[in-house]
């Protein structure tokens, strides 16, 4: 199955008639939202933001499933019960629709309906977290986005009565390794401690380089801070380049809890120094956590990377053969394009205001992250197939170093983990098919 372009009406129909077989399929576990089932050839632009309310959407989010529902109608009562749990994303962007914090972005989590379902997960004595996880695939509101990461990522703990108590624990301990391993003279740190802070020193300011707000020196210095801290508690891996990229999604997601409207008018002069510890602290524990799941991705040589990268070799070719084919006449290796991808988890292939959004999806598979990183990357590959066929070596070389996503809204990137759910969803029932 090819990427976007070509003959739109054919390659539609193909895909949408894909999907409805898959979906037809699926049992079990739910289909994560519901699944955008036309394409298009040209870049979605920003959607502009309705004065309608919430209610409104709503009514037409449900409206729209309910469509769905009949034409899958000759499916069985299970399949029905499925589809009938879909819920269409909604396509805010960066800008688009305000919230408690202000603008931040969001799709798909900001109809009346989920941000119940989250409030009412939220408030219980003890969060379900597998509930929590299907409800926050599809994307979580912006402003509880701090508390249900921490809870996905078990840094705060389910029950209601501990997590103050745990995160007040978490913060001073790593106050306290901060003053151990940070805040100390080089004289005490070995020559490979040095070079490690100099590569970081050196990589903070080319951290979401276009994002202003990043440069400010008090962000600097916090990066900077710790990702030294985490390395050093972390020494079978130490800091690799692109774990820095890794840490911005959380800062971001912390920052927010303080920090009010967009990112743009932020200021770090609006924060006290506990503040910025606490949120510095909660930045390395749940990147802590998050990196336990997959250690090897950034120990010497990087093994993990490497497995992940044949994988999507693999899949792509079972997928999409012709692209495959013509990706291996043109003597172009994976490796070349998709290390860099996964290293750094796509972060500098989407615009940074779906960076969160994607990590909703991330953070909610879990320990199965790795796994589904590949259908992701295939996903994110195909929606250039055409493209790409079209390309000799060096043209391809160029084009995937820099992709045409820099206008991608919610759509686009609904798209993409859709596709790659789908995929998933087919050949997880069935490793043969991608055995080399």
């Amino acid at each position: 199955m090819s990427g976007g372009g070509g003959s739109p009406n054919n390659s539609e129909w193909r895909f949408n008639q894909t999907l409805r077989n898959v979906q037809g399929m699926l049992k079990g576990r739910s289909f994560p939202g519901k699944v955008l089932l036309t394409r298009r050839s040209e870049p979605l632009s920003p959607p502009e933001y309705s004065p309608r309310s919430e209610n409104d959407r709503y009514e037409d989010e449900q409206n729209e499933g309910s469509q769905e529902v009949e034409r899958q109608a000759s499916g069985n009562t299970t399949d029905n019960i499925s589809a009938k749990k879909s819920i269409s994303p909604s396509t805010s962007s960066v800008n688009s629709l305000p919230d408690a914090q202000g603008l931040v972005s969001g799709a798909r989590a900001t109809d009346s309906a989920r941000i119940t379902k989250f409030t009412s997960e939220l408030s219980r004595p003890a969060v379900i977290l597998d509930k929590l996880r299907e409800l926050s695939w599809s994307g979580v509101p912006p402003y509880m986005r701090p508390n249900i990461w921490r809870l996905l990522l078990g840094y705060a703990p389910p029950n209601a009565d501990r997590r103050e108590g745990v995160l007040r624990r978490k913060r001073l301990e790593y106050v306290e390794c901060v003053s151990q391993y940070y805040d100390i003279p080089d004289t005490e740190r070995s020559d490979e401690e040095i070079n490690m802070l100099r590569q970081i020193a050196v990589d903070c300011p080319r951290t979401v380089p276009d994002v202003t707000f990043f440069q400010d020196p008090q962000i600097q210095k916090s990066l900077e801070r710790v990702l030294y801290t985490w390395a050093i508690r972390h020494p079978a891996s130490g800091y690799v380049q692109g774990i820095n990229d890794l840490l911005t999604p959380f800062l971001i997601v912390f920052l927010s809890e303080h920090l009010e409207g967009n990112l743009d008018t932020w200021s770090m002069e609006n924060l006290s120094l506990q503040d910025i510890s606490n949120i510095e602290a909660d930045c390395y524990w749940c990147l802590s956590k998050f990196l336990d799941g997959m250690q090897d991705h950034y120990t010497f040589a990087q093994p993990g990377i490497q497995r992940l990268v044949f994988r999507l070799k693999e899949l792509v070719h079972r997928i999409d053969e012709p692209l495959s084919k013509h990706i291996e006449e043109q003597g172009l290796e994976f490796l070349q394009f998709a290390f860099r991808w996964f290293n750094c988890l796509l972060i500098r292939e989407v615009p940074f205001h779906l960076v969160t959004r994607l990590w909703d999806t991330y953070l909610a598979e879990g320990d199965y992250l790795p796994d589904f990183l590949v259908y992701i990357s295939a996903s994110f590959l195909l929606t250039w197939s055409d493209k790409l066929q079209k390309l000799d070596f060096q043209e391809m070389v160029m084009f995937l170093q820099h992709l045409p996503t820099r206008n991608w809204a919610h759509d686009e990137l609904e798209m993409v983990l859709s596709r790659a759910y789908m995929w998933h969803t087919m050949f997880k029932s069935s490793p043969s098919h991608l055995a080399s």
